[in-house]
């Protein structure tokens, strides 16, 4: 199967602007994940997709731009215009502020789009912090490996947890935590686009819940590998000083 990782970048960050141009260990971050890409084993290309000559300008020194319209609700629609007017089997969706992202992750979700329509990771949540924030989500999946549901809360709810002092809800239930990369097969990923925003999907905020009220199967990789998002200028100092730990 012949799967193409494009990377989504926009320049108009609301809490970060420009951010796949800021230097992290001498290079831009975007060049930090089109590297990590290149090194799946199951990923026969790498694309850039942008709508920003600036971005477009330095990413063309390293990688396969393709320009994108500037008016996309979210990074799978620039994702899909660019699946549109290529002849991949598959695409995986790798963010583009995540330039830690491991790429045995990268083939996991790949390898699943053998066998299903649309892919994603997860990993078990460790950090407490994590466990009620909104902004970690949430996924539970089947015996067969495939998404129930994904949610901003905590789930499932566990009725008979210890809540006392010394009781950890992280001990008594394997609770995993969403990972921002899709895996679709072509056709899949430009049926998804052309559908109306879901109910699940407008209450959550989450697209994935798009595809799984549209009756679309989700097969999750649980994965070892944490990945680290750059959202605001106080998470690229947390990237520098973990770079700078593991060397």
């Amino acid at each position: 199967m012949n799967i193409a990782g494009i990377i989504p970048a926009r320049y108009g960050s609301s809490r970060f602007p420009g951010k796949p141009l800021k230097l992290l260990a001498g290079k831009p971050i975007i060049e930090h994940v089109v590297d990590q890409c290149r090194l799946s084993k199951r990923i026969s290309e790498v694309i850039v997709a942008t709508d920003d000559t600036r971005i477009a300008d330095t990413a063309a020194k390293f990688c396969r731009v393709e320009m994108t319209r500037t008016d996309h609700p979210s990074g799978s629609d620039r994702v899909a215009e660019v699946t549109k007017r290529c002849e991949f089997d598959a695409v995986v969706n790798v963010q583009g502020d995540e330039p830690m992202i491991d790429p045995g992750v990268i083939d996991q979700v790949a390898e699943l789009l053998d066998d299903n329509e649309m892919s994603t990771a997860a990993v078990p949540i460790a950090n407490p912090s994590e466990y009620d924030n909104p902004n970690a989500v949430k996924v539970v999946v089947n015996f067969a490996g495939q998404a129930l549901y994904f949610s901003r809360r905590t789930i499932p709810y566990l009725r008979d947890a210890d809540d006392g002092p010394n009781g950890s809800p992280l001990t008594e239930f394997p609770f995993l935590k969403h990972l921002g990369i899709y895996g679709y097969r072509r056709d899949t990923l430009l049926r998804l686009v052309e559908m109306p925003v879901s109910p699940l999907e407008q209450a959550e905020k989450l697209e994935q819940l798009r595809a799984l009220e549209s009756g679309i199967s989700i097969a999750v990789a649980v994965v070892k590998h944490d990945s680290v998002g750059i959202d605001t200028p106080e998470d690229l100092e947390r990237v520098r000083e973990l770079l700078t730990t593991a060397q």
